[in-house]
């Protein structure tokens, strides 16, 4: 019999129970008691979901109350020594708090998982970090779902990957030479418990593997997983995201049961382990995308599991590409999706659908699904050739781009000049990321609004409301480039797709990005153009109320479609390139109105790059093409800024320095200005702004915490290049928090102006 298993599945309820659970939780609303009871039906619930789909093997350990990572940590006992808990004894609030920090304790860091939106808690070594194996919280689960009657395969992050996702405190090898000998033992404990619980079979996540992961990792492997081997417990190790082809020798001599391959981004190379791996052993293909939301194509998924099925007979698994966190939980919820766009989805519980018929074919053949079949062939012909796609208009535009379009019209060095000009800033300028507090009373209006229970000028009136305040704060603080707050955006990205043709939105298609945050993604499902202005009207009214500089922003192209379900019928450049020129026309718009600094955040464009480096040449080329087609034809004097935020820059500051942006401003307080050290090392050429707090804790830094930063940014940015700002948006805190935060901020700013002669 074919196995049907998967790794993981959307964590926060279908319409986000667990987010507004845990929200009431951390603001006393309601008891520990509470929170479980919600955390306790969502798993009932998903595991219902899973086995009436026909899953024969369902996941433990992919539900959390914040991160899988974390608990991992809180599992081997590796969570920071500074905050003085006992992972023995971590109570729930604990917990949380080494995710958002305390009164006394910055929170641990966050990146992003690989290529994906979901962010990590960074694990933090040292030489001395000392693990203890804490598997009860994860043993409750397992018994949890045998007592509803389920057969389950708990997934763990595996041992080398844990090690490497995190962060360097130390030299390259420590982290294997010093800390997987303490920290083997720990998972043969966990792996021994859950043996005792009566689980046959776990899933160890490698996705390193798929990562160009350096020598010592590879040469780690045999020895750690003879090692874990020794545990009674079937081992089934788990790669995705791109290809591990290139490792199927090294994976076949393994002492473990089987491995799991992404065959959606990587379908190629099927047909090595095919070739490669012993028969003997369980080869989990994943064939279903668990990243994306478009339908499967059944009868082609089919044909190409016949020569594994063949070889490997009953050894033959099939799964999701990789775990369905990263998939919206539901499409049975949508009911505003144009009808036809619908037809060609699949959100995560219909994934589990396919995935049964898949099983289900190849056991007992195509003609045992033959309607489910011809509905699959019905939606795969009418995407390819409906006219909702095709836009001949924009795709000219692409097409006929003359040489050079992508190109300012000055050198940056004549650029800056124009704009001091014309913006008057000080030493060491302040500005802030874009967003603030988007407070109750916003999203009650807009709420009322969307249900048609305010009026448009009603509508109008609020926001302006806000708007006006918003700026009115900046101007008591004295920060020097304002923004207006966005009090009218829903979401960074989803604001501008509800704006552009190509676009369609659903209204229970959330995912988690981390914690409590949970992001429902724009579906990029055709070619993209911008009908009319977007943010000229928000933007106009708050430069009127201001004397200062007022910035217009932009979210940037390679966000625009990283973070959004993107068509999967056309290269990814080509998508990158129709949003570029659709935000281009709004950039122009707003120099036209008078907004002469105009910021495009890019904070995916680390992320978006392939796992494989020999392939980052390709994206980074076109990638950093299309943010500068963002901004052609602006004037010299027209600042252009852009955000990153949460991911490693070192490799690639070449790239992001052909950007060409004036001011970049990045994340850099939870990393201790780390991050900012490369960019000085490579003398990053144009200006600069690290983020001198973390905005994702509501803690107020003191001024000697920002001051030390600030510092530590002088002593490697010119203080004439240099900005100061917060890390990121401050569309999730307080208004008094924020107040407080920026104040601190800017009396550092001060007294270094003072210090250092400027007037």
């Amino acid at each position: 019999m074919t196995t049907f298993h998967l790794s993981g599945y959307p964590r926060i309820g279908g319409k986000r129970e667990l987010k507004f659970a845990t929200e009431s939780f951390w603001k006393g609303a309601t008891s520990e008691a509470d929170l479980q009871n919600v955390a306790a039906e969502i798993r009932r619930a998903n595991w219902a979901t899973q086995h009436a789909a026909g899953a024969d093997l369902l996941p433990v350990g992919d539900f959390s109350f914040y991160d899988h990572v974390l608990d991992l940590l809180c599992a081997v006992g590796a969570i920071p020594a500074r905050f003085g808990f006992q992972a023995a004894n971590l109570t729930l609030p604990q917990y949380f708090e080494l995710a958002r920090g305390n009164a006394t304790q910055f929170a641990m860091e966050m990146t992003k998982w690989f290529d994906t939106n979901y962010h990590y808690i960074v694990p933090e070594w040292h030489a001395d970090t000392q693990f203890s194996a804490h598997p009860e919280r994860l043993i409750a689960q397992i018994r949890e779902a045998q007592a509803q009657g389920y057969a389950v395969k708990p997934t763990l992050v595996g041992p080398l990957t844990l090690l490497w996702l995190g962060k360097k405190k130390e030299e390259f090898g420590c982290r294997i030479k010093t800390l997987m000998p303490k920290l083997l033992p720990v998972y043969q404990q966990l792996l021994q418990a859950i043996a005792d619980a009566g689980v046959e079979y776990v899933q160890i996540d490698e996705p390193i593997l798929a990562a160009d992961a350096g020598k010592p990792w590879l040469e780690a492997f045999p020895s750690t997983y003879q090692a874990l081997a020794q545990a009674p417990v079937r081992i089934i190790l788990g790669t995705y995201f791109a290809s591990v082809a290139e490792h199927a020798a090294l994976l076949n001599s393994l002492p473990i049961s089987g491995v799991h391959i992404d065959c959606v981004r990587a379908s190629e190379q099927l047909a090595t382990f095919v070739a490669q791996l012993d028969s003997s052993k369980i080869l989990s293909a994943g064939v279903v995308d668990g990243r994306n939301v478009w339908r499967a194509n059944l009868r082609q998924i089919v044909a190409n599991l016949q020569d594994a099925k063949a070889k490997f007979g009953d050894n033959l698994w099939v799964a999701p590409s990789c775990s369905l966190l990263h998939s919206p939980q539901d499409l049975a919820l949508e009911e505003k999706l144009d009808a036809e766009i619908k037809s060609w989805m699949a959100f995560a519980a219909q994934k589990l659908v396919e995935l049964g018929n898949i099983k289900q074919a190849l056991q007992n053949g195509l003609d045992s699904i033959q309607a489910v079949l011809a509905a699959s062939d019905a939606a795969q012909a009418d995407r390819a050739s409906n006219s909702k796609i095709h836009n001949a208009a924009v795709q000219a535009r692409i097409a006929n781009l003359p040489k050079g379009a992508d190109q300012r019209g000055a050198p940056f060095a004549e650029r800056i000049k124009a704009q001091q000009a014309q913006l008057h800033l000080p030493l060491l300028p302040t500005t802030t990321i874009g967003s603030f507090p988007q407070t109750t009373e916003i999203r009650q209006a807009r709420a009322a609004f969307k249900k048609g229970e305010l009026s448009a000028a009603d509508y109008d009136a609020a926001m302006k409301k806000e708007i006006a305040y918003c700026v009115a704060e900046q101007e008591k603080l004295g920060i020097d480039v304002l923004v207006h707050g966005e009090a009218e955006r829903n979401d960074m990205v989803e604001y501008f797709g509800e704006q552009l043709a190509g676009y369609c939105f659903s209204q229970f298609g959330w995912v988690q990005s981390y914690g409590s945050r949970c992001v429902k993604p724009p579906i990029i499902y055709g070619d993209v153009s911008r009908p009319n202005p977007m943010t000229v009207y928000w933007s106009s009214y708050a430069q009127s109320l201001t004397k200062r500089p007022m910035k217009g922003m932009l979210t940037g192209p390679v966000t625009m479609f990283k973070w959004s379900f993107v068509r999967d019928d056309v290269p990814l450049s080509q998508v990158c390139k129709q949003v570029a020129l659709a935000l281009n026309d709004e950039v122009l718009d707003l120099e036209r109105a008078g907004i002469t600094v105009i910021q495009i955040d890019e904070p995916a464009i680390r992320e978006a790059m392939p796992l494989k480096k020999n392939q980052w040449d390709e994206y980074l080329a076109w990638a950093c093409e299309s943010f500068r087609l963002t901004s052609t034809g602006t004037a010299n004097s027209t600042q252009i800024h852009t955000h990153m935020c949460y991911s490693e820059f070192n490799d690639i500051l070449p790239a992001i320095a052909s950007m060409d942006a004036d001011v970049i401003t990045i994340e850099t307080s939870r990393s201790d200005m780390d991050l900012l050290t490369a960019f000085g090392e490579f003398k990053y050429p144009n200006d600069i702004g690290p983020g001198v707090y973390d905005i994702h804790s509501p803690r107020v830094p003191t001024e000697a915490e920002v001051e030390h930063l600030l510092r530590k940014a002088i002593s490697v940015v010119p203080l004439e290049r240099l900005w100061v700002n917060p890390d990121c948006g401050l569309k999730t805190r307080g208004w008094t928090e924020t107040i407080e935060q920026l104040r601190v901020m800017m009396n550092v700013t001060h007294k270094l102006r003072r210090e250092f002669g400027a007037k």
